[in-house]
């Protein structure tokens, strides 16, 4: 007797019952993916969207390279910060990263 005969004899018969636990597994899984990753991603964009829709002239905000600075005036999909005395800087909306109460920057 080979090796061969041997595993084939020691196999146990395999039944095509069971496909129904692969399909639960697979649905199960999408559901993990999407409750785990993609859900939280499309609260934080929301959120993000509300804070770039309620900024306004004269309100403090973080810029998302961690500059500080008070909004001046908005152009287009674009935001005019200043972050000194008489320094300027043009960032696109998206790059604001939070706001600030009122008065916590004086320039």
């Amino acid at each position: 007797m080979n090796l061969v005969d041997t595993v084939h004899y020691a196999a146990p018969a395999g039944g095509t019952g069971g496909g129904w636990i692969t399909i639960a597994m697979l649905v199960g899984m999408v559901a993990l993916f999407y409750f785990l990753l993609i859900r939280p991603q499309q609260k934080q964009r929301k959120a993000h969207q509300e804070l770039v829709g309620a900024l306004s002239a004269g309100d403090d905000v973080i810029i998302a390279i961690g500059m500080m600075g008070i909004i001046k005036n908005f152009e287009d999909d674009h935001v005019v910060v200043r972050v000194s005395k008489n320094v300027e800087l043009r960032f696109q909306k998206g790059a604001v990263n939070a706001s600030l109460p009122k008065g916590t920057l004086e320039l």
